[in-house]
């Protein structure tokens, strides 16, 4: 993340609708330059947070602050921002060329600095110079994004607002198009805030996410911070597949596993955890020769197998529990389907979470 000041702050942000707080109370700086992403599941609140940034829904208390300058009350037309909508709101009768140039025409630029502009940002977005007399409607579904955001970015916003632009798109493309606005961000050097239900989208965009859980945000932090050190199980369960097992202090001072009754080594013990949940990702459980080759170890039935293109995924079930075990493809592993077999893994791996 830039090392500068926020460019966006959030203080004690609230939005109510009757007595429900679709937002509660969002504390958040965000850094000049930073592609922000919000993730959250549907209701969580995200969009709503997103309509109060860009302008067109006003806090019902709290301040958000633009350089330090409080905009609760500007409308969204009158700020130094731009939204890329899910939709794209693209003009459907008008070329690329005039979808680009709008923001220019309306400040009353000449139409030779218009297209010139214009061109410039179909070369930033990969859009052939030749699509400028081109109609939007002629265009597939990922050449739109791009006019969308080319034409975004010809108002030369401080920041740009993203409103789950990739959700509509086939995977093969979203894939490319994450890549290519992580490209721009960097090219641009604007600030990006995006929002996504898709952990995977903001895991591979953003500088840092901030996760939202009933309007509240739970964790914020870097990719690699929200993936190996969540704060709650909500969260490691949000970023991707976890095992997860009941754990508690007994009265002999250990950690016992609720559900097969063992003893349990883990990473340092909060002082005050009594009860909760440790958490360990797929990659870090093995299968092992013996119990004695991880710090912890259960043995259960190879039940089954999921080929995920460089990984694989197994399911072994211990008892009435099953944990997930992954693998990259070209590590070898012998098991059949109904094995007996034995997976462990180390206390180092593993995550202790409260709730």
């Amino acid at each position: 993340m830039p090392d500068t000041q926020p460019i966006l702050s959030l203080k004690a942000v609230r939005k109510m609708f009757g007595p429900q707080a679709a937002v509660d109370s969002i504390d958040l700086d965000i850094a000049e330059g930073e592609f922000f992403t919000i993730v959250g599941p549907s209701g969580s609140g995200k969009t709503t947070m997103l309509r109060m940034l860009a302008g067109m829904d006003t806090p019902t208390s709290g301040d958000i602050l633009l350089r330090g300058e409080r905009i609760n009350d500007i409308p969204a037309n009158k700020r130094p921002t731009c939204m890329v909508f899910q939709s794209l709101a693209l003009f459907p009768h008008r070329t690329v060329g005039q979808n680009i140039e709008f923001p220019l025409k309306i400040r009353g630029e000449a139409p030779e600095r218009r297209k010139a502009r214009a061109l410039q940002l179909m070369d930033l977005l990969r859009l052939p110079q030749s699509y400028y007399g081109k109609n939007v409607l002629k265009c597939s579904g990922g050449e739109r994004q791009r006019v969308a955001l080319a034409r975004a970015l010809a108002y030369d916003p401080q920041i740009l607002f993203f409103d789950e632009p990739l959700s509509a798109i086939d995977y093969k493309l979203r894939k490319t198009l994450e890549k290519e606005l992580k490209d721009i961000h960097r090219e641009t050097r604007k600030t990006f805030v995006y929002i996504t239900h898709s952990l995977e989208e903001a895991m591979v965009m953003s500088d840092r996410i901030g996760v939202m859980r009933a309007g509240r945000l739970v964790q914020v932090g870097t990719p690699q911070q929200i993936y190996s050190t969540p704060n709650t199980r909500f969260v490691s369960e949000f970023v991707g597949d976890v095992n997860v097992l009941p754990v508690s202090i007994g009265h002999d001072g250990k950690l016992h596993d609720a559900t097969t009754g063992l003893h349990l080594k883990a990473p340092p013990i909060p002082r005050d955890f009594v009860q909760g949940h440790m958490v360990i990702r797929p990659e870090f459980l093995r299968f092992l020769e013996s119990p004695e080759q991880a710090d912890n170890a259960v043995s259960g039935r190879l039940y089954n197998e999921y080929a995920l293109g460089s990984r694989i995924q197994y399911q072994v079930r211990v008892g009435d529990s099953v944990f997930v075990v992954e693998k990259l493809r070209q590590q070898p592993f012998t098991g059949r389907l109904d094995d007996e077999v034995i997976i462990g893994w180390d206390a180092r791996d593993a995550i202790l979470v409260t709730d």
